[in-house]
């Protein structure tokens, strides 16, 4: 979750952890399908119910853990292709969990703004690593932008935390309005990075 930013403090955080799974012959994709399900689980279950935000303290723990798979299959010598494959496709799986728990409850409450902005958020967040793996798939490299996954989560986890605290309820809409601009700006940020990389190539 954390990103390439801080591959230094994970390896601090999670190296005794994942040493400790490691050495009981736990594999690092088993950690990460797990740690899926409950994030998942937890956002499909706790914010439809309206448990904003011990929701929002309860993915955030999950989601600071999210690195701990990648550093285990480092010291293991198990990365693989496979593996990185699984962790990006979960992590879709993951996100659009969170947003559609988050929409599910403003559904709930009858506020037809923030189910706007709900599906918005989670057909625009959908873009971003989209833009980014066809890109690769093409050859070209596309990890810029304002809104990485680590931004679209702190800000549905914060307005979540703060609607739970007793603020109105689009503040939550906001939050996923947000995320929607930061996505779509990192979209075309990410395009026009393609785009000139290939006109780089053609001249």
């Amino acid at each position: 979750m954390l990103g390439a930013r801080s591959k230094g403090l994970e390896q601090k955080v999670f190296g005794r952890p994942a040493a400790f799974l490691v050495r009981h012959h736990v594999r690092p994709n088993v950690v990460t399908v797990m740690g899926t399900v409950a994030f998942a689980g937890s956002a499909l279950t706790l914010f439809p119910l309206g448990y904003l935000w011990p929701g929002a303290v309860v993915l955030g723990l999950i989601a600071t853990t999210d690195a701990l798979d990648g550093t285990m299959a480092r010291l293991a010598g198990m990365e693989s292709k496979w593996g990185a494959f699984l962790d990006s496709t979960l992590d879709r799986v993951a996100d659009g969990a969170m947003l559609l728990g988050l929409t599910i409850y403003l559904a709930l409450l009858g506020e037809t703004w923030g189910v706007i902005a709900g599906a918005a958020a989670i057909a625009a967040a959908g873009l971003v690593p989209y833009a980014r793996a066809r890109a690769g798939a093409l050859g070209y490299d596309a990890s810029v932008g304002i809104a990485e996954r680590t931004d679209r989560l702190v800000i549905a986890l914060v307005t979540a935390l703060l609607t739970g605290f007793g603020l109105p309820w689009w503040v939550l809409a906001g939050g996923l309005g947000l995320i929607t601009v930061g996505s779509l700006v990192t979209v075309g940020q990410r395009t026009a990075a393609v785009h000139r990389q290939w006109r780089e190539a053609a001249e």
